[in-house]
């Protein structure tokens, strides 16, 4: 998907190692930064929520 805005989170540092994330209708798209041409993963707004929910309580 072209024309996407892509984030990194704040807490990244600045050696590339990231995930990038773009805001999309209904849900999320998760790319690698050092690889931002390979294809990216699409997550509904409830998986994104259920992902971060796990990540975050760990």
């Amino acid at each position: 998907m072209s024309g996407l805005q892509w984030f990194k989170s704040s807490y990244s540092a600045n050696n590339g190692d990231c995930v990038e994330v773009a805001f999309v209708p209904g849900g999320v798209m998760a790319r690698d930064s050092k690889n931002p041409q390979t294809e990216s993963l699409r997550f509904s707004s409830t998986a994104w929520r259920a992902l971060l929910g796990r990540l975050t309580t760990r």
